[in-house]
């Protein structure tokens, strides 16, 4: 039986850093592992890392739809991950970047409208490696939470990739040993061993097709 090839798949990969995938020297980060699996299923994917360095979620409220829709045409399957948040958080002159209010408020107007236009999915904010503040980490662990709310709310399927990660030893050691904040490779090869086995992810790519030609 000749494997079978699905039609094209395009994905936008919308976020930070860590979506930008910095500090890996294999230039993948995990949007790239997880599409590269993807690939070797027998889908074909069109892959866009929209990942920019310090964006917060007020950033990224105000520049996502239209760099999405010039990278989705109607035509196509188009598909949207979202993953941001962690910047929110950054304590400067006594206070985070973004309140909690405001994450809350862009967080639901990006999703609410970009579930109306292409099938989305929604990361959490991965955790961030420097000694610090305690009182971050449970900022982030809060707005982490409101997230999954608003997710809920809106029956996005939502990933908290924080208390998996925060345990993970290769990502806190990598991230300590590189920049402080963003792993290399193994950090990465986890981050995205965790997206590959969520179960909304294994929903949009159902059918490892190379096995079912093997099968048939």
């Amino acid at each position: 039986m000749e494997l079978q090839q699905l039609p094209e798949v395009r994905i936008c990969f919308v976020g930070d850093s860590f979506v930008n995938g910095t500090g890996d020297p294999e230039c993948l980060g995990w949007t790239g592992r997880v599409c590269a699996n993807a690939n070797k299923k027998g889908y074909e994917i069109t892959y866009y890392n929209l990942g920019i360095r310090r964006n917060t979620s007020t950033d990224i409220a105000k520049r996502w739809l239209q760099e999405v829709s010039l990278r989705l045409p109607k035509e196509y399957d188009g598909r949207v991950v979202f993953s941001f948040g962690l910047n929110d958080t950054t304590l400067e002159n006594g206070k985070t970047r973004v309140d909690l209010a405001d994450s809350i408020k862009n967080a639901r107007e990006i999703l609410s409208k970009a579930q109306k236009l292409y099938p989305v999915l929604m990361i959490g904010p991965a955790p961030y490696a420097k000694q610090e503040d305690p009182q971050r980490k449970q900022i982030t662990i809060d707005l982490s939470n409101q997230y999954a709310l608003i997710c809920k709310e809106l029956n996005v399927p939502y990933l908290e990739v924080f208390p998996i990660l925060e345990k993970s030893n290769i990502w806190i050691n990598e991230a300590r040993a590189n920049d402080g904040v963003h792993p290399q490779a193994g950090g990465y090869a986890e981050f995205a061993q965790i997206v590959k086995n969520w179960d909304a992810w294994l929903n949009w790519f159902p059918l490892n097709l190379i096995e079912h030609s093997k099968l048939g």
